[in-house]
């Protein structure tokens, strides 16, 4: 073994992914909104991109019930028109696994983290017109709570004691209630407490009634003033909050010593009051939802779309491009054009490429979980990201890209793509499984229809749900009944002496 140094050739292979590749790839994750941000920042960079209003010229598909959910031939759009080829094009090139070995990556940029995200189901937003009412401006006022008291301090109190409120203002959170003690605050400013008190009481006046206040029973103590129904019996009342989360209405009938009548009215009068004043004020409005692909019954078969309308149409400009080609340029300008135009050819096609991606996952979707769209979430089929790949003969990753943050519309509502994949429950008579989302809404209709008297536990849910045909365990029940956001037997029996007695 020779320890001398030697200078060796080495000859070796390694699949490398191109940038264009990585950004085609990222794109995929991407929903239609964010695309049209991505788009208008390229047509900034780039000259030679031209930026269309939204149309219905992007890819569809039609299929017949019985029928594989397969690309139809069409026309060639836009981008297929000003393409005639390019690397790393069609399905293929982006239906990669990023996590595998066989990538070299020359650098931690080289690897592509996920982009996945949540959305909750918040309302469907649509391509109106540009002169109709914009909804989401509704959602909150624009006026801060902070700002709210200002104007309210200013014109009650004056010199000190607008400053004192001032400090007491910024101490107030984003539901109304005061976050810091009195005392500090006094010791803070260098004034009497009881000066401090004397200007909380101010501001406790202030609109919205409760605001100010430094716990909940403080907060419904000042509306029950404004409405005049302080009297000893409600102050009992609020005293005992915990007692009317338990639904404790006999002790609480002893404790206000009033009778069942009396109790439901103070009850009902409680629940008018509300328990976060200052959420009426300020807070980022809450976005729409809008759906990325739409899906409509025609005829036998089904019509799945991309939302065109949130889709700028790029195109190159290749008169441009000619004009300023023809002209005097040195070869640094010639470069850079060549690059603009590489890019913008790349660009559009990627584009084209990413929507027939969507739709080809989304009508296999469709076809899955026809039996959904036909008749409802009782017949959602359990369904995984491995399914749909094999039938589509695409990736199991590429499959997540395309239905992150990607929205469905159709007569059913607004659906998020990752709806669809949910778990198998098996069934107790032997036959074919049924979707976790089928057991879901299984559980809560049942809850909805139980008797106010006679309360179904988890065991009586799953002897009831085992008699429908789903094998399910307690633990699971239990389960799936919290993820809902639905109390236990205990907590309904006494939401419901709630009810009964308001």
């Amino acid at each position: 073994m020779s320890l001398a140094p030697r200078l060796d050739l080495r000859q070796s292979q390694s699949l490398v992914m191109t940038p264009q590749l990585q950004q085609a790839i990222k794109l995929l994750a991407l929903s239609n909104l964010e695309i049209e941000t991505f788009i208008a920042e390229e047509v900034e960079r780039n000259p030679l991109l031209d930026a269309q209003g939204g149309d219905d010229g992007g890819p569809s598909e039609q299929a017949d019930s019985g029928e594989d959910f397969e690309p139809r031939d069409g026309p060639a759009d836009a981008s297929e028109l000003i393409l005639g080829g390019g690397e790393a094009s069609g399905e293929a090139a982006l239906d990669v696994d990023l996590a595998v070995e066989a990538f070299h990556h020359d650098s931690a940029s080289d690897s592509i983290g996920g982009l996945d995200g949540g959305l909750g189901i918040n309302g469907v937003g649509g391509g109106g017109s540009e002169d109709g009412p914009d909804l989401d401006s509704l959602g909150t006022s624009d006026l801060s709570l902070a700002d709210h008291l200002l104007a309210q301090a200013g014109s009650s109190v004056s010199g000190p004691d607008l400053f004192i409120a001032q400090h007491l203002i910024d101490q107030i959170d984003e539901c109304g209630y005061l976050t810091a003690s009195l005392r500090e605050i006094a010791e803070r400013l260098g004034v009497p407490l009881a000066r401090v008190e004397a200007v909380l009481g101010v501001i406790q006046t202030f609109d919205p009634t409760g605001v100010g206040a430094r716990d909940l029973a403080e907060c419904l103590a000042l509306q029950a003033k404004e409405a005049d129904r302080y009297d000893p019996c409600m102050a009992r009342l609020i005293d005992n909050l915990e007692l009317v989360a338990r639904g404790d209405l006999a002790r609480l009938r002893r404790i206000c010593n009033v009778d069942d009548e009396d109790l439901a009215d103070m009850i009902r009068e409680l629940r008018n009051y509300d328990p976060k004043p200052g959420c009426r004020y300020g807070g980022d409005p809450v976005p729409a939802v809008t759906p990325d692909i739409f899906v409509a019954r025609r005829g036998n078969g089904w019509a799945v779309e991309i939302n065109a309308a949130t889709l700028p149409r790029l195109l190159v400009n290749r008169a441009y491009y000619a004009e300023v080609s023809g002209g005097k340029q040195d070869k640094a300008s010639k470069a850079w054009l060549t690059d603009m135009l590489a890019s913008a050819n790349w660009l559009v096609k990627a584009l084209d490429q990413r929507q027939r991606t969507i739709i080809k996952v989304a009508s296999e979707i469709v076809k899955q979980q026809e039996g959904f769209f036909l008749k409802g979430v009782a017949h959602l089929r359990p369904l995984t990201l491995r399914q749909v790949a094999d039938a589509i003969e695409m990736h199991e990753s590429t499959v997540s890209r395309v239905t992150s943050n990607k929205y469905l519309s159709c007569a059913r509502g607004l659906f998020e793509l990752k709806y669809f994949f949910t778990s198998a429950i098996q069934s107790a008579d032997g036959g074919e499984a049924v979707s976790a989302e089928a057991v879901k809404s299984a559980i809560k209709t049942l809850i909805a229809a139980e008797d106010p008297k006679k309360i179904l536990s988890d065991d009586t849910l799953v002897e009831m749900l085992n008699a429908k045909g789903f094998d399910i365990a307690r633990r699971t029940v239990a389960k799936y009944r919290e993820a809902m956001g639905i109390g236990s037997s205990v907590q309904r029996r006494r939401q419901k002496a709630l009810e009964g007695a308001g």
